[in-house]
């Protein structure tokens, strides 16, 4: 290669750029890896509104009226009527299989109660464990019955007189008007799968400047200045990042039509200072320990959670005192708030001032750091590298029991993959539930606008302080003063009290109370909302009964006149609808999987370092592979028990499932990853391959289970292909095992589908083993 006449940051960066084009590992991790990502992310949330949740309806009743209930949910679009159960016990089977996510129950006498004015009730049971269909589908279930009830002719009335009139909460929803998922999720989605790869591909660019490459000759095309060596190496990688934030955003306001509100110099200054923040902080970390698998690994623990400490599911003011500290120190955290603040929210640009200033000063310190470390180590002799250790050889009159211990003094004696194997659930178990152990968003702070100042205004007020959701944190006298709270974060939404109200409820009129709430959290709108209509419906409970006793006869009969139907809704396994019991559990399955994935395909890559095709073919026998399986079944089962059994307790999270039943689910698991890994490790060459390509695909991964985003909502192709990684069917399973209290029947199905994948991936790690051995000896002929 001919040598740069002008060394300086230009000849590195030239470097850089082919370095870049002759590693395919780079390559792909830098351009595939996030537009794939995207790629499949975008398809995933292409149905922005939810549909066709499936649900059973058990009608104990069969008349008339009821068939009518039934019809109407048949009919309402955001539900199915998946099967129509015999009994409560078919049902709750339903639930607990995963064939329904809710059911109705019409009782017997239903239709004889309506008549009669007895007030009769159609309960609604639905799985808050699987929180976004869960709560959807109960909110379409309450709406369709509400409307059913609308059609009938109402009872004869038991008799006429005076009637005070209803408070009605009117809803106006800021921000996302049509509750569109893709507006809230995927536009934090995607730059927080891109964050991941902008700090994983620094790492490993500086990285390798340790291990493949030398570190003398990228000082020497700098000229020996270290920051014209820093600059240069990050800057190619810079140019390419900022690009990809150009296709996140085209993604969203050209593929999807989300509309951007806000300053758009500042959303792309913004973007710029979060790209160079994680290459930096991935070149620090690199240039802190100078070994590249131990600097990927710490980089993909510094950014894998970040998801959660940005406070996009769960808002920031729920978070306890570390995840809040935590968070304050990562740039995604910064960059989410002026994202939301700017693209969905529009507002003013000084608004964002802080935590734009504060996003650059984390970005200048990480460079600035990165650089002054390059320039304490550059001077410095490089390290000798460490002998590697002698591959413990795998005796084939050994057997699988030979396999399996050669497998765990291989684990035990490399750091690397001991630490992603065993030691990483540990620090994951205590890290990734921080930002969510909050569990129910309480006293969210609201503004009040009272412009009728009567003494019905005033308990309406008192209400609402009162209740657990919310608090009345502002008395605004105009909506300009409430709006300008909203927009400075103060509250997160208007209660407005019209003048009249009091004299409307007399007059026997309907009062309109109009909610103004931002959606752009659906958490903090949907809990709000909820605040809002308890308070109002006290009070309008209260009106409607002149004061008597909430039990009462007055009470039943005012009830029966509001509503001639009630609606109950009743949740499952998760009561209270805490967002860690949701969350975490999931999560737990797919950090094990991603942990054990990594550090399994790891060993792959490590064996043809060491010893070339011999120690990969040593590794792809088939008695070898099943011995390494049962090795990595015995190290994983620990990090197992401490996420499904101890940590559960520790958290407070239901455990309704047996332990036996767990254990026995996870084997295929387990397994179905180990052949996984080994498959893939097959086809790496260096141990860090399997880091780079693997750390990103965590978010991915989970939206495609169906926990958070419905499996109704996804296409059905990547539903399909989803079905491929054994965290899908690990998840669901272990899931509604150890939170629904489901048994090994209830999940028969997740149960065979890993067996299943077990057997296809241990198939296919030896097959590859074998077509890539008999490469080599075609080669050496």
């Amino acid at each position: 290669m001919k040598r740069l006449s002008t060394p300086g940051a230009l000849a590195v960066a030239t470097r850089e750029i082919r370095w870049i084009a002759r590693d395919r590992v780079a390559l792909f991790l830098i351009f595939g890896v996030p537009l794939i990502a995207f790629g499949l992310l975008a398809a995933t949330f292409r149905d922005a509104v939810i549909r066709d949740l499936r649900v059973s309806v058990v009608d104990a009743d069969r008349t008339a009226i009821s068939r009518v209930y039934v019809q109407a949910i048949a009919s309402a679009p955001s539900v199915t009527v998946a099967e129509r159960s015999g009994d409560l016990t078919g049902a709750m089977h339903a639930i607990r299989s995963g064939a329904a996510i809710a059911a109705v129950y019409i009782p017997p006498d239903f239709e004889h109660d309506f008549l009669a004015r007895k007030h009769p009730q159609i309960v609604v049971f639905y799985n808050r464990q699987f929180f976004t269909p869960g709560n959807n589908a109960a909110s379409a279930l309450a709406k369709a019955i509400d409307a059913a009830t609308a059609t009938l002719p109402p009872p004869p009335a038991a008799g006429a007189g005076y009637r005070p009139g209803r408070l009605v909460v009117e809803q106006y929803v800021l921000t996302n008007p049509a509750l569109n998922f893709a507006q809230f999720l995927l536009r934090a989605v995607l730059p927080t799968v891109l964050h991941v790869v902008v700090a994983v591909a620094a790492g490993y660019s500086v990285g390798s400047e340790f291990s493949a490459r030398s570190r003398k000759a990228w000082l020497r095309a700098a000229g020996g200045s270290p920051l014209a060596a820093l600059l240069g190496k990050l800057a190619p990688l810079f140019g390419v990042f900022v690009m990809m934030m150009v296709v996140v955003a085209v993604i969203i306001h050209g593929l999807y039509g989300i509309p951007f509100r806000g300053d758009s110099v500042m959303m792309g200054a913004a973007a710029c200072l979060l790209v160079i923040a994680y290459l930096s902080i991935g070149a620090l970390l690199q240039l802190l320990v100078r070994k590249l698998a131990v600097g990927l690994s710490l980089t993909a623990v510094f950014c894998s959670p970040a998801f959660g400490f940005a406070g996009v599911g769960f808002p920031l003011f729920g978070m306890n005192g570390f995840a809040l500290f935590w968070g304050s120190l990562l740039p995604l955290r910064w960059y989410v708030q002026i994202l939301f603040d700017q693209a969905a929210r529009g507002l003013p640009t000084y608004v964002s001032a802080e935590p734009f200033a504060i996003l650059g000063a984390i970005a200048t310190a990480a460079f600035g750091l990165a650089w002054l470390r390059l320039r304490a180590i550059a001077g410095r002799p490089s390290r000798a590298a460490p002998a590697a250790p002698r591959e413990p050889a795998f005796d084939p009159r050994g057997g699988v029991g030979g396999a399996m211990f050669a497998e765990w003094r291989r684990i035990l004696n490399d750091s690397g993959a001991f630490a992603l194997i065993v030691l990483s659930p540990l620090l994951y178990g205590f890290f990734y539930p921080q930002p969510y152990l909050g569990e129910v968003l309480r006293r969210i702070p609201v503004a009040v606008v009272d412009q009728d100042g009567t003494e019905l205004s005033r308990e309406i007020v008192a209400t609402l302080d009162a209740d657990e959701a919310v608090t009345v944190a502002a008395r605004a006298t105009t909506m300009t003063q409430a709006h300008a709270l909203l927009a400075r974060r103060e509250v997160f939404a208007i209660l407005a009290i019209p003048e009249g109200a009091q004299r409307d409820v007399l007059k026997g009129d309907r009062a309109r109370i109009a909610a103004y709430v931002d959606s752009a959290y659906f958490l903090l709108y949907n809990r709000t909302l909820q605040g809002f209509s308890e308070a109002v419906a006290t009070v309008g409970g209260r009106i409607a009964t002149g004061g008597a006793r909430d039990d009462g006869s007055l009470a039943y009969a005012a009830a029966a006149r509001r509503a001639p139907v009630e609606v109950v809704s009743q949740p499952l396994f998760n009561p209270t609808g805490g967002y860690a019991s949701y969350v975490v559990p999931a999560a737990f399955v797919l950090i094990l999987q991603q942990t054990l994935l990594m550090g399994v395909a790891s060993l792959g890559g490590l064996a043809f370092e060491r010893a070339g095709s011999d120690g990969r073919s040593r590794r792809g026998g088939a008695r070898a592979i099943l011995g390494q399986g049962l090795a990595h079944l015995c190290l994983a089962t620990p990090g197992v028990a401490l996420y499904l059994i101890v940590l559960p307790r520790v958290y407070g999270f239901s455990t309704l499932g047996k332990p036996l039943d767990l254990l026995l689910f996870s084997a295929p698991f387990l397994l179905a990853v180990s052949f996984l890994a080994q498959f893939a490790g097959q086809w790496f060459r260096r141990r860090e391959s399997a880091v780079l390509l693997f750390v990103a695909t965590s978010l991915p991964l989970f939206f495609t289970v169906g926990v958070s985003w419905p499996q109704e909502a996804i296409p059905e192709g990547i539903r399909l292909a989803s079905r491929l990684m054994p965290s899908t069917s690990a998840i669901d399973g272990l899931v509604r095992i150890n939170q629904m209290g489901a048994d090994l029947h209830d999940v028969s199905r997740d149960f065979m589908t890993l067996w299943a994948l077990a057997g296809l991936y241990g198939v296919l790690a030896a097959a590859t083993s074998r077509i890539l051995g008999g490469e080599r000896l075609r080669h050496a002929q």
